[in-house]
């Protein structure tokens, strides 16, 4: 798979909840950084990781960009409670061999107040 298909699929499985199916596109030594928390260390323990966040919150992933340049893949996401962010994955050998996840609250109904 090229980078860009790696992280649709991981768009995909990500938006059914299966954490083993998402942790299946990591390497065995995989970094997962969430942003303001501790890197998350190997393919297992990213899924215990999706596991948790999965038992938690029902989230969804919506593509607002996708931009890939060689084997590196930034995401720009929102869902539907108001929440976006961004991600950005590098790729080796069709598994993700790094992952930084940033995510910001935003109400989808907020004003500027200038």
């Amino acid at each position: 798979m090229e980078s860009r298909e790696v992280v649709e699929e991981w768009v995909r499985r990500f938006n059914r909840c299966d954490a083993v199916a998402v942790a299946e596109l990591y390497r065995e030594d995989a970094l997962h950084l969430p942003a303001r928390q501790h890197c998350i260390e190997g393919r297992s323990a990213i899924q215990k990781m999706f596991e948790r966040d999965f038992a938690v919150a029902g989230m969804t992933c919506i593509p607002a960009v996708l931009y890939e340049i060689g084997a590196s893949v930034v995401l720009e996401w929102r869902d539907t409670s108001g929440r976006r962010g961004c991600g950005a994955f590098a790729i080796r050998d069709s598994r993700i061999a790094f992952a930084y996840w940033d995510e910001t609250c935003i109400l989808s109904d907020a004003k500027s107040s200038t």
